[in-house]
């Protein structure tokens, strides 16, 4: 069986090079590390990872949590999150939670019982216990808690809100439909917020009338529609809280034998990769989801190894994507 020394004598380092780079690739240089990584590979070295965690208190394992695994949102998340982990030496253990408290807290665990070195929590949730002092390595990312005591990374919801619904008002529409996420949501809130404060920036009252409670589902978008669609004083525009509720409420609107935009302007929120190929092609409010996973775990990293002091509250930027699926109201609409 090989071992760590003739790992550094086929690479032509030291030892204490190949243990380096074994443990704290970070600390190598990119070159040093592709000669070690080649010697590993031609020697059949695998160093006893039981003694590595042990010495150094660390398993290499992140936790993710995520609400819903199933959500096209979340899974580019993951995509960048896996990325950056493997990138940095560490391996993602990915937990589908179902917004289930008891699961996010069964996983959270693994922190205690050192299997992992930390968490990353898709939700406004704090799975750990309240009492300690110091809470264990945690980052809370998309959805956020407000003043909770772990960094955060999160977008301007309401600011993204304002903007969209401000773009369907610039276009002429004055009654504008609103298909929500789950109630007690903070993303949910702030976007209710920022549609009402771009309302009454411009003189529209909001009318409860056209706001559907939803929960960011396709069939939400196509159940929201399906009411609102029946009304006599139907909108003229419908904003919904995610790109799967808008596609649900497309699907829905095309079978009433109506047309979008010419008929009824649709909007969403997320940019997710469906959303440019729907028919018409979407407006909707981008975001950056696999920016949200790679800085997860690069805040993460930080707060474990104690390098550099993580940021504690991060906002990533937001972007309005104007596609076919807004216009301005027909006459007729108006009329």
């Amino acid at each position: 069986m090989s071992n760590i020394r003739e790992v550094a004598r086929l690479a032509g380092v030291s030892v204490a090079t190949v243990s380096r780079t074994l443990k704290s690739p970070e600390r190598v240089r990119q070159a040093t590390r592709d000669i070690v990584n080649a010697a590993v590979e031609q020697a059949g070295y695998r160093p006893n990872l039981m003694a590595v965690q042990f010495r150094s208190r660390r398993t290499g394992n992140l936790v993710i949590l995520v609400p819903k695994i199933a959500n096209s949102f979340f899974a580019r998340v993951i995509s960048g999150a896996q990325s950056a982990a493997q990138a940095a030496g560490y391996r993602l253990l990915l937990c589908d939670t179902q917004g289930r408290e008891e699961i996010e807290r069964e996983f959270a665990e693994l922190v205690y019982a050192h299997q992992a070195d930390g968490v990353i929590q898709l939700r406004a949730y704090d799975p750990f216990p309240t009492g300690s002092a110091e809470p264990p390595p945690m980052v809370n990312a998309c959805e956020v808690i407000q003043g909770g005591r772990h960094p955060t990374i999160s977008l301007d919801n309401h600011a993204a809100a304002k903007a969209m619904t401000e773009h369907l008002i610039g276009l002429g529409h004055r009654r504008i439909g609103l298909i929500k996420g789950p109630q007690h949501s903070p993303l949910t809130q702030a976007r209710v917020a920022g549609y009402q404060a771009a309302l009454a920036k411009a003189g529209i009252p909001s009318d409860p009338a056209i706001i559907c409670h939803g929960d960011f589902s396709l069939r939400a978008g196509y159940d929201g529609a399906a009411a609102l669609l029946t009304l006599s004083d139907r909108p003229t525009a419908l904003f919904c809280e995610n790109d799967e509720m808008a596609i649900g409420a497309l699907k829905r609107i095309k079978e009433a034998g109506l047309r979008v935009p010419e008929d009824i302007s649709v909007v969403g929120f997320d940019d997710i990769p469906l959303a440019h190929y729907c028919d018409p092609p979407l407006t909707t409010i981008a975001q950056p989801a696999e920016g949200f996973g790679r800085k997860a775990v690069e805040m993460l990293i930080n707060l474990i190894e104690k390098k550099i002091k993580p940021e504690q509250h991060v906002i990533l930027p937001f972007e309005l994507t104007i596609r076919e699926s807004s216009a301005a109201p027909s006459v007729r609409q108006l009329g």
